[in-house]
């Protein structure tokens, strides 16, 4: 597409042609992505696009068919450009601290280790069953298609599982 193609399908919205306006719009984004990509962050070109094609929305009445389309679409995304510029240094910034707290993870690892434990006491059905479903976060019918166990055997073998784990853990108790 050339930039006399971006003119003639301004001047054809300007007089009502909604596709025309669609084709122009579209050709516009994907040039203001490649605008911006250069002179923005990432996390700020879809903005930057979308705030510049609802400029070009409603500026449109402004547009003059005779000139060429480019530099009318260059000069709202420079202000745009701009805008964000001005957004990015009137932004609060935090200083971080070089002491960055970092919990640790043994009590974690060590909850882990003893549901791993607890586990192997399990027949390997209801295990794995109750490692997909209750750890994983499968559902029942993903946990049944893994385990090539029908659905309610994968109910069936969690229930189980969990009923011998509470009382083997119920069990370790009374001893201690």
């Amino acid at each position: 597409m050339t930039e006399a193609d971006w003119s003639i399908w301004m001047a054809a919205a300007q007089a009502g042609d909604a596709q025309a306006y669609r084709r122009v719009l579209s050709e516009a984004s994907a040039w203001l992505r490649r605008y911006f990509a250069r002179r923005l962050p990432p996390g700020m070109i879809d903005d930057a696009v979308q705030d510049t094609l609802l400029a070009v929305h409603l500026k449109r009445h402004t547009y003059a068919p005779e000139r060429p389309f480019g530099p009318w679409l260059a000069a709202i995304a420079r202000y745009k450009w701009i805008d964000r510029l001005r957004h990015l240094r009137s932004a609060p910034t935090e200083l971080l601290d070089d002491d960055v707290a970092v919990e640790g993870h043994e009590e974690q690892v060590t909850s882990a280790h003893a549901l791993e434990r607890l586990l192997a006491h399990l027949r390997p059905a209801q295990a794995e069953a109750i490692r997909l479903v209750k750890l994983q976060g499968f559902s029942i019918e993903e946990a049944a298609m893994r385990t090539g166990q029908s659905e309610s055997l994968v109910k069936v073998n969690i229930h189980r599982g969990l009923a011998r784990l509470g009382r083997m853990v119920r069990e370790q108790a009374d001893v201690e």
